[in-house]
């Protein structure tokens, strides 16, 4: 039996896909790449509960943005050869980013920071932020089909209206509108819109962003939305982790956001920190587990670059998937 998993441990090695960095090692990756954030800034791009200080800009994203500013300029002499080649005139291509992780694992921090970095670059590039919450089904249709208990589910949202936005974003059309969501009311806004003119790179943050669809029998084209995507990071916890911090969250929210009378979740704020605690177990072990077992974990491979964080929410690890 031990000899077994030690073949399996090799053979996994062997044929790993990703070469795996600790902390130390990715951080001394950064060379030369400036820090253009001060400290006041990086706070206020930190979600609750999420750690994100100077050392971690410096030592994980620094060297990310120098990564992707390598990958951005190889796609964009690719582009232009392409174009050649075809005869075809020139026409604004934006690099597609896509960031994902399961529910309360710091997407949204890493989103909004690689969009401030990115767009310090020189010379100044336009970055756009989209969330795929503004793409799930609203409330009065998720009810109806009986999903509400699955929203965040593969189901729960509207992928044609979804997979059309980044094929006309792909094409440069402009401008290109996307709906919005609140979390307060934990619903899309009716009749507002967000509008994504012609960026020069867009990054596309959500739970399911890198799901793949059921292959096709006849072998006919069926999109998914990783197909748009040029490279794409994967935020990776424990679930026990994840559980922790989703309860944590869960109890600050209560202390805030809960009592304003809008809030969706309105009902919770009288909760005492046991009631509370049982109820945000409870959330996370009916949908939010199971989207994570059976739907966003499963994704982890195909990432371009896994961010493997702790539980004090420090990225120990990176892996980057090799060429």
């Amino acid at each position: 039996m031990k000899e077994s998993r030690a073949m399996d441990v090799r053979t996994e090695q062997q044929y790993n896909p990703y070469r795996v960095f600790t902390r130390a090692q990715w951080a001394r990756l950064r060379d030369d790449m400036p820090m253009t954030l001060g400290a006041d800034e990086i706070a206020e791009l930190r979600s609750t509960h999420d750690r994100l200080d100077l050392r971690e800009v410096e030592e994980i994203y620094l060297p990310l943005s120098r990564l992707l500013s390598i990958y951005v300029a190889a796609m964009q002499r690719l582009y232009v050869a392409q174009r050649q080649f075809l005869g075809i005139e020139d026409r604004k291509m934006p690099y597609i980013i896509g960031v994902a992780g399961s529910v309360a694992v710091g997407k949204s921090t890493t989103a909004r920071v690689l969009q401030a970095l990115l767009a310090r670059w020189s010379p100044r590039p336009k970055v756009d932020l989209v969330t795929t919450d503004g793409f799930l089904f609203s409330n009065a249709v998720l009810e109806r089909e009986g999903l509400m208990q699955k929203k965040g589910f593969p189901e729960s949202y509207d992928l044609p209206k979804l997979l059309a936005f980044l094929s006309d974003i792909k094409a440069g059309r402009r401008p290109v509108r996307a709906p919005v969501y609140s979390h307060l009311t934990y619903d899309i806004i009716p009749n507002e819109w967000v509008e994504v003119d012609r960026p020069d790179i867009l990054i596309v943050e959500g739970v399911n962003v890198l799901q793949t669809g059921k292959l096709p029998r006849d072998g006919k084209a069926v999109p998914v939305v990783s197909d748009f995507f040029d490279f794409s990071v994967y935020i990776d916890a424990d679930e026990p982790v994840l559980r922790n911090w989703y309860i944590k969250r869960f109890l600050a929210l209560r202390d805030t956001a809960f009592h304003d009378p809008r809030s969706y979740f309105h009902r919770y704020a009288p909760l005492s920190d046991e009631e509370a605690t049982a109820t945000a177990l409870a959330i996370w072990e009916r949908t939010n587990l199971a989207n994570l077992e059976d739907n966003i974990l499963p994704t982890r491979p195909r990432a371009t670059l896994i961010l493997r964080k702790g539980a004090d929410h420090v990225v120990e690890s990176v892996a980057l998937r090799r060429l």
